[in-house]
Order: structure tokens, then C-alpha cells, then sequence
């Protein structure tokens, strides 16, 4: 089907929402287990120890869980902190958090420690800039927290976008007063669903599918086994394999059958372009070393221009390191999800 469709609905019994665009899938939220805390999680917790030359502090997070802090000026063991959880932690590791904590809604954003009124700059038309900046002011009035307004909210009704100011700017100012005591959940995150409708909803669908066959009708039950196995074809006949090791992420790109002296080239960019989406949805993160198809080291420039317009626009955060001497390609991303493949094993 052509266009944005948005599908709400279960994968193997958790919540779950997919966003498809022309038919492909281009981004999976499913719900972690229930014992976890997910990104946007704000808790309170307590500093435990400075861990010297890790740059950081590690927390006492609620239900006996563990938070590292990278933002470690003025603390000190024992005492109390609002954090926010920013991503997901491997196996028998620390969750990372931050306490620069961020209250999103689907139109405005309430930035506590970041004072000043700013609107999306994808907002061009100035008339609709100065109203939203309006409203902004007037719900904001008095709060030294600051706001963003999101390009969900061009052209919003005044009242819808004046209410959501107020119900985030209520919640902002509740929690972030809440600052002492034993640690505690304070602000669950968003499920799979409340974050579709927050995240999702620019450029506006144009469809949302929501319902037990959801999924199937649109094709992303077999997206999801599609991911669940390495390989993926590339077009003009090329593949890569995508294979997560407990150092890193492996990715090995062939040509397949074509033997021309383009074919390397050809299907290093396939595969440059289509890395962000595969590494969105399969949930991973961290160190991914590329082996990219041989090619001469003319071809690089080319390479590199097609890997770094692939990866802008990204949420998670990125990091692309380029060449190692062996000719491999490094690549930093930010764990941000469950490995879709461990919510399968049962092991996250």
C-alpha cells in the first residue's frame, strides 16, 4: 500500500506499533518486559559510588536496579537525584541515564533545566511561528522551565495546544519538586502506543490501523521474521549479513552473483542506505563494524557521502568513526531498544 501507515496493535503478546511507509516497514516499538524501566522513565534515586576513570557515578535505581550517570558535579553517595532513563542497558550492565530530563508531548516538549521558548524550525510560515510563540509564552508564564513546541502543533487548534501545555508544564513542575526521598518510579515511559501517536503523527498518517489484525493486514508480522534472520537482499542482487556478537555488531556485504567492477560499489551503497533502517528495527546498538564488499580506495569519498546522508536524521545517536586500518568501517550507535532478537529468545 502506498503512504504512511500507522498499525497498532500485539507482537507475540506485548504491546507493539509499526510504522509503514510504501509498504516497507520503516520503524518496530514493542514493549519491553515489565520489569524493566524503558527510555523517557523518570526516577528518583540515590548515589551510590564515584566510579574513577569511568566518568561517571552509579545510582540505586527502584525495584534494586542500577543507573550509571555520566553527570557526576555536586553529587555525592547518599544522595538523592532525578534521572531519566536515555536507553537500554546490556545484560548485567547499568541503565544510562541522564538528569537533564525532557517531559514530552505529542505538540510541546518542557525542558526543566534548559529555560527559553523555541519552536520547531520546521514551522516556516511566520504567522503560524508567532502564534504558536503566543501561546507558548502564555502557557509558560511565570515557569522558569523552558518549552519547545513541536511541528505536530502547526495549525492545532489554540485550546488543544494550550491544554497540552498546560497538562506537560503540570507534570514537569510536580515532578521535578519531588527531588528527595527513597528511590522511586516516578513517570513510567511511554508505550509502544502513546509514543506512536507522539512521535508519529509528523508528517500526519494516512492511515492508523489499530486492532488485533492490525498487523497482519499490513504486512508486518512478515517484516518482523524478516528481521529475526540475518540476511537481507539488496537491490541489484547484492546481500549483507547482520549479525550481533557480544562485542559488536558484524555486518558483511556481498555482491552475490555480479562480478563486474562496479558491483562492489553498487552494493556498498545499497547497503549503506538501507544499515540505519535494519539497525532501527532489529534494536542494535552499540559497536557495529562493517565489512564492506571490496572496492579501491578511490571509491570511498562515495561511500562515506552515501553513509552519512543514510544516517542523518537518525534518533538514535551516531557516531560514524569511518576506516579502521584493515579496511573495515566503525560505526557507533546508541542503544536505544531491546535486540528484537532477545524479546524473541525471552532473554532481555
Amino acid at each position: 500500500m502506498k503512504g504512511r501507515v500507522v498499525a497498532l496493535g500485539e507482537w507475540q503478546g506485548r504491546e507493539a506499533a509499526a510504522l509503514m511507509v510504501d509498504g516497507r516497514l520503516e520503524d518496530l516499538l514493542i514493549a519491553p518486559p515489565d520489569e524493566m524501566f524503558g527510555p523517557g522513565a523518570i526516577l528518583r534515586g540515590t548515589v551510590d559510588r564515584q566510579m574513577k576513570g569511568q566518568g561517571g557515578v552509579f545510582l540505586r535505581l527502584p525495584d534494586g536496579q542500577r543507573g550509571f550517570l555520566r553527570e557526576t558535579g555536586g553529587l555525592a553517595p547518599g544522595q538523592s537525584v532525578l534521572v531519566q532513563v536515555t536507553g537500554r542497558a546490556e545484560a548485567g550492565k547499568a541503565l544510562p541515564v541522564t538528569t537533564r530530563i525532557l517531559f514530552k508531548s505529542r505538540h510541546v516538549i518542557v525542558t526543566p533545566l534548559a529555560p527559553g521558548l523555541n519552536i520547531s524550525r520546521r514551522v516556516k510560515d511566520e504567522e503560524e511561528r508567532a502564534r504558536l510563540s503566543s501561546l507558548a509564552a502564555a502557557g509558560m508564564d511565570g515557569s522558569p522551565f523552558g518549552l519547545i513546541v513541536r511541528s505536530a502543533a502547526e495549525a492545532v487548534e489554540d485550546q488543544e495546544v494550550a491544554e497540552d501545555i498546560a497538562a506537560v508544564r503540570a507534570l514537569a513542575e510536580a515532578v521535578m519538586a519531588d527531588g528527595t526521598g527513597a528511590p522511586e518510579l516516578l513517570v513510567d515511559a511511554p508505550g509502544p502506543h502513546e509514543e506512536a501517536w507522539r512521535d508519529w503523527a509528523d508528517p500526519a498518517p494516512d492511515e492508523v490501523a489499530d486492532g488485533p489484525g492490525a498487523f497482519a493486514l499490513h504486512g508486518v508480522e512478515e517484516a518482523i521474521d524478516a528481521l529475526l534472520t540475518p540476511t537481507v537482499a539488496l537491490s541489484g542482487g547484492g546481500h549483507m549479513a547482520i549479525e550481533p556478537t557480544r562485542a559488536f555488531v558484524a555486518v558483511d556485504v556481498n555482491t552475490g552473483a555480479d562480478t563486474s567492477p562496479a558491483a562492489s560499489l553498487k552494493a556498498n551503497i545499497a547497503a549503506a542506505r538501507d544499515l540505519p533502517r535494519q539497525l532501527r528495527l532489529r534494536g542494535l546498538g552499540g559497536q557495529v563494524i562493517v565489512d564492506f564488499a571490496p572496492m579501491p580506495k578511490k571509491d570511498r569519498a562515495a561511500l562515506d557521502q552515501q553513509l552519512r546522508t543514510a544516517f542523518r536524521g537518525e534518533a538514535a545517536e551516531t557516531v560514524l568513526a569511518g576506516w579502521t586500518p584493515l579496511g573495515n568501517y566503525e560505526i557507533q550507535r546508541k542503544r536505544d531498544r531491546i535486540a528484537l532478537a532477545d524479546l524473541t529468545r525471552g532473554t532481555a
